[in-house]
């Protein structure tokens, strides 16, 4: 055996053992793995080679690397569907995770001028902002705003949204949902959603907007969900025909 395939042999009997614990729940999910130095003596291997190992964890998304902060297991993912009109935690639950919605604001406002034309709403005119954070595995992975249109959200702003998801509420005030417009790109976490989900400004996140229509085409819900990129992923399902998911160039 070369010294370089012995050095990959070790590495990846290394990455091997590792991952056999933590899928046998040895290491739980987001629990910190023993320091480098640490690990590397148990294996009786040099850092580099230690190094190499963890990378393969971290290319199967077992493990992350936080800089200054060690090695943690990962935290299983969610995985966001495209091909259903279901609201996020719905959806989640649905999958088997355990989802906690808190409710960090619900007032009416003035929209913005973005909202305004989203929902189709004249200007200076106002809607029901509801803002929630979303945690998953024990931590926050989204934040999402929800703007509701009026007369609309009058008949369901003292819901408890954190027990009763925004569809479930539309559908007991009398409001039959028709479909809804879903925009997914990739983005950085900007400084006010970063402070909910206790990660840095700057983080990579998935940013969905979403419109949603009653049967008369009237948009009566506009969303914007900031996701931790490491925390999601999305999936759709694909046919031989009708197309479920479109592709478009970011500008």
């Amino acid at each position: 055996m070369t010294p370089d395939a012995g050095h990959e042999a070790r590495y990846r009997a290394i990455a091997a053992d590792l991952a056999a614990k933590i899928r046998s729940g040895q290491y739980a999910p987001g629990e910190a793995l023993p320091p480098q130095r640490e690990l590397s003596a148990s294996y009786g291997v040099t850092l580099m080679t230690l190094r190499h190992a963890l990378r393969e964890l971290s290319d199967e998304r077992l493990i992350v690397q936080r800089p200054g902060k060690g090695t943690f297991v990962a935290p299983p993912h969610l995985a966001y569907q495209l091909d259903s009109l279901r609201s996020l935690v719905d959806d989640l639950r649905k999958q088997g995770h355990d989802v906690r919605t808190e409710v960090i604001g619900r007032a009416v406002r003035r929209a913005p001028a973005g909202v305004a034309a989203e929902l189709r709403l004249p200007p200076g005119d106002s809607a029901l902002r509801l803002e929630r954070v979303r945690e998953f595995a024990g931590r926050p992975a989204v934040h999402q705003v929800s703007w509701i249109r009026r007369p609309v959200a009058d008949r369901i702003r003292d819901r408890d949204f954190a027990a009763v998801s925004l569809y479930t509420a539309l559908a007991d005030a009398g409001v039959a949902v028709a479909r809804a417009s879903e925009v997914v790109r990739p983005g950085l976490l900007d400084a006010a959603a970063a402070r909910h989900l206790h990660e840095p400004p700057g983080s990579p996140v998935l940013v969905s907007t979403r419109i949603t229509y009653a049967l008369d085409a009237t948009p009566v819900v506009s969303d914007h969900a900031t996701i931790l990129g490491s925390m999601m992923e999305i999936r759709t399902e694909r046919a031989a025909t009708g197309l479920s998911l479109t592709w478009g160039a970011t500008s």
